[in-house]
């Protein structure tokens, strides 16, 4: 991601955390709502329009690079440690992804049963183990990056493939696939690698939109699950037919 595509999605976790629209952004900078959206759309950001709208955030422009320098330095994986702590408290691991996913304190604990005290103190422990800071007045940041990888062979990856990946492949009858495709063939070395390069793309471009959806309210989003896999596999019918 470019640094101007960093700082730009800093402004926009900041404008979603102290409630400022780009229509308040407008009003202040005494131009129309549809400018705003265009310089954010497209990043154009002049030297004098990110210091007008640093001070609609009551911050200096140095404030603004410190804290998107930070928000790079985003935790990728977690420790063995975090990740057991996680898985066993149902509840805390639920706040950190819906913390990962952007939602607000308010969303939580209106759509989830878990009032505000004990939100509070999930979140607190979440502080705790440095996967998000906490703010004042229930605001949080996650120090999670969107392209999160979980420890290969760690505590979330053996959850994940016991509980979440056996009940993501059989939908239950009301539940309909988007979009499934599978693929097999015999490739070379070069080929794998230019498919791997193609996916590791693709999962950081759904990272992203998943970070620009983040300033839509809860009702405009879906949970939506992504799986992508591959390894050197034949099935089993097929393998049982090999000459000896």
């Amino acid at each position: 991601m470019s640094q101007i595509s960093q700082i730009n999605q800093t402004l926009k976790s900041l404008l979603r955390q102290q409630h400022i629209t780009y229509k308040d952004i407008a009003a202040r900078l005494d131009m129309s709502e549809a400018n705003i959206k265009r310089i954010f759309s497209t990043q154009s950001f002049t030297l004098q329009r990110l210091e007008q709208i640093c001070d609609v955030l009551n911050m200096t422009m140095a404030d603004l690079f410190a804290l998107t320098q930070k928000q790079v330095q985003q935790i990728s994986q977690l420790t063995v440690e975090q990740e057991s702590e996680l898985l066993a408290d149902p509840k805390l691991l639920l706040i950190a992804v819906c913390v990962r996913d952007a939602w607000k304190f308010d969303e939580i604990v209106s759509y989830y049963d878990i009032d505000k005290l004990e939100c509070i103190r999930l979140l607190a422990r979440l502080d705790k183990l440095k996967i998000i800071d906490l703010l004042p007045n229930n605001h949080f940041k996650s120090l999670i990056a969107q392209d999160f990888r979980w420890i290969p062979g760690g505590p979330l990856e053996r959850f994940m493939e016991q509980e979440v990946l056996v009940k993501f492949m059989a939908p239950k009858q009301n539940e309909q696939w988007l979009f499934r495709f599978y693929l097999r063939g015999r490739y070379s070395q070069s080929s794998i690698d230019i498919i791997q390069r193609k996916l590791n793309q693709l999962t950081k471009e759904a990272a992203a939109l998943n970070l620009e959806d983040s300033d839509l309210p809860l009702n405009k989003r879906q949970h939506i699950g992504l799986l992508m896999a591959m390894r050197p596999w034949e099935p089993s019918l097929f393998e049982n037919m090999r000459r000896a």
